[in-house]
């Protein structure tokens, strides 16, 4: 039985997936636990006769042994056609991935016709200085802060920081003057919980890191794939109490199914948007009854 068949048993049967690194749910810890993260990650060479997807984020994308979707995705495409290439590195931010060169790296990989997958906003809260020098300044536009940095590639220097759509419009141009085809993904959903006016709890979903990157994209005439709805939907059909079985660390990191299934949340994203990934798929993963209709 594959991951997606093992997941519909899970919602129809209640029953708990397990794989045999996660075959139980440990005890709540007293304080969050730092998931392992790769920070070192080695990449396998690409086929330069293919187009190449590149996934740019941070843990939730690549972190720990499986922990990240990014590991997962090239399961569900047909990589006699297509690389799917996992650039992402765990802790980072829009700014950060810049500050320290990963973008540079990456971007000297990516050739016309690839694709490159941004999804940023875990890290882009934090702190502007510090020993945590990531965040951004809030928004869209040209507002800018002057920071002297104290640790980090920018240590010793007073740095420019600018807002988190400034950031990403500047992938989608580097994108671009490569011509290669640049698509943001709405941030992976926490395992928080709120009411409605009715009482009924939901899943919190998006916020002020997904509303600039839908923005970007409608202006820009770019795709939005809107994984997290995907993946909150799912995750919600399952009921508080077994999706929470899924975050074994803390309230942002899934488990290795957890990710496999954040993995399938973005091929059915994919699906909706009518993406012109799909053609790519070893084939379609059914899009869940309330999914929204296809968008671009």
């Amino acid at each position: 039985m594959n991951t997606f068949s093992r997941f519909l048993a899970f919602f129809a049967a209640g029953t708990l997936l397990t794989v045999a690194s996660t075959a139980q749910a440990p005890t709540a810890p007293s304080a969050p636990i730092t998931p392992p993260q790769i920070n070192t990650p080695i990449d396998p060479p690409l086929n330069p006769k293919l187009p190449t997807v590149f996934i740019v984020g941070d843990s939730t994308a690549r972190n720990g042994a499986d922990l990240g979707w990014g590991d997962h995705l090239a399961n569900y495409f047909d990589t006699t056609k297509v690389n799917i290439a996992n650039r992402s590195r765990a802790g980072r931010s829009a700014r950060s991935y810049i500050d320290e060169g990963l973008w540079d790296k990456t971007l000297s990989e990516i050739k016309a016709g690839d694709y490159v997958m941004l999804q940023w906003g875990h890290n882009d809260g934090g702190d502007l200085g510090g020993n945590k020098p990531r965040g951004d300044l809030r928004g869209d536009g040209d507002a800018t802060q002057d920071v002297p940095q104290t640790f980090g590639p920018m240590m010793g220097k007073t740095e420019t920081i600018h807002t988190y759509g400034w950031y990403n419009r500047k992938y989608v141009a580097d994108i671009q003057a490569k011509g290669a085809i640049p698509m943001f993904l709405s941030m992976t959903i926490i395992d928080e919980w709120r009411p409605d006016a009715s009482g009924v709890l939901h899943l919190q979903r998006g916020g002020g890191f997904d509303q600039v990157m839908k923005s970007i994209a409608d202006e820009l005439h770019l795709q939005y794939v809107d994984m997290g709805s995907v993946e909150a939907d799912r995750l919600e059909a399952t009921g508080q109490e077994k999706a929470k079985l899924l975050f074994p660390i803390d309230h942002t990191h899934t488990s290795a199914i957890g990710a496999d299934l954040n993995a399938q949340s973005v091929v059915i994203a994919l699906e909706i948007a009518n993406s012109p990934l799909v053609p790519f798929l070893k084939e379609k993963l059914p899009i869940p009854s309330q999914a929204p209709v296809a968008a671009k």
